[in-house]
């Protein structure tokens, strides 16, 4: 199982295989439509996240999750991730639009088979979590046990990783 935080330096011991830097992958954080619609048609890109930060307001019967079907078949077929992260859901203003959204998310990366990745981004070492606390998130917000396994246990495209 493996980890990606967003700070330098020494994580906590909590059980991880491996503990990544965030700058260690080519990950997009895709907040705007413009950015997200570039890194999909990338085939550099690790992988997304951060895609439930959109600035738009839900409608009645749509959310504003950042995915839909079109950008779903392109991170299939170019094998981008799709991230989620556990501390934007920790410290956002609004934690039930985000979860809202992130179970829209879910559920097409389902439907389209776009892979997925379970992380803490953690910027200190203090809020990192262990991997079973990640798991129940996974759980939580609409991925099946094995899913979530699966999320645990992203590989990178290429192979050189600098791990901490």
């Amino acid at each position: 199982m493996i980890d990606i935080v967003c700070f330098p330096g020494t994580p906590l011991d909590l059980g991880f295989q491996h503990v990544y830097v965030l700058s260690a992958f080519k990950a997009v954080a895709a907040q705007k439509e413009e950015l997200l619609k570039r890194a999909v048609q990338s085939r550099h890109v690790d992988f997304i996240y951060n895609l439930e930060q959109n600035p738009k307001k839900d409608k009645t019967n749509h959310r504003a999750s950042g995915l839909n079907q079109v950008y779903c078949t392109f991170l299939r077929d170019t094998q981008i991730a799709v991230a989620f992260n556990l501390n934007l859901l920790l410290h956002a203003p609004d934690r039930t639009v985000i979860l809202g959204r992130m179970m829209q998310n879910i559920r097409l990366c389902r439907k389209y088979k776009v892979r997925m990745i379970l992380a803490s981004f953690a910027t200190h070492p203090y809020e990192q979590r262990a991997p079973q606390d990640l798991l129940a998130f996974g759980r939580c917000i609409g991925m099946i046990g094995r899913e979530a396994k699966d999320a645990l246990q992203f590989a990178r495209k290429m192979p050189d990783v600098a791990e901490i």
